[in-house]
């Protein structure tokens, strides 16, 4: 079997099995989970699907709070940023200082559920990150993401002229 059929037919068993946990735990519909998480990558052959579906999103969730923290605490950050951070005003900061401190609670949370399995608790889990994500984390973060992306740079240019004159 050619890996592209493998594939396909691994996304629809993962679909169905999917469907099963989201009629059971009213879990959000897989396109929509997918489509901010990539939960496809998921392999299907597991007895923890729920878990597996969780870790997946949680490395999403890990790379927006190691992105934030480049923002709020540049100290590290690639060089690049530096110019793009200019961009942002204390609002801004203060906006995505608050989407950090939930990612952080999203983390936590995470590492609870890794040392103490609870099929209930992944569950809710998940549909608690799809909520904070699709009607707070993303909006504001793609708030802020905009502004370094387009935003005029906040610093007034300085006068042009020589040192002398």
């Amino acid at each position: 079997m050619a890996n592209k059929e493998k594939e396909s037919l691994n996304l629809e068993c993962l679909k169905k099995e999917y469907e099963l946990f989201k009629k059971k735990y009213n879990l959000p519909e897989f396109y929509e989970l997918n489509k901010f998480f990539d939960i496809e990558e998921v392999d299907v052959e597991t007895d923890f699907l729920l878990r597996r579906i969780r870790r997946v999103i949680t490395e999403r969730i890990s790379s927006y709070s190691r992105f934030a923290d480049f923002v709020l605490n540049p100290s590290n950050a690639p060089m690049f940023f530096f110019k793009v951070l200019k961009k942002l005003e204390d609002k801004d900061r203060e906006i995505l200082g608050g989407v950090y401190e939930t990612l952080g609670k999203i983390e936590i949370d995470m590492l609870g559920l890794d040392l103490d399995y609870s099929e209930n608790r992944e569950a809710d889990f998940i549909n608690k990150v799809f909520k904070l994500f699709n009607e707070e984390i993303r909006i504001k973060f793609l708030e802020v993401i905009v502004k370094m992306a387009n935003g005029k740079n906040s610093k007034k240019k300085e006068n042009s002229g020589s040192y002398f004159g």
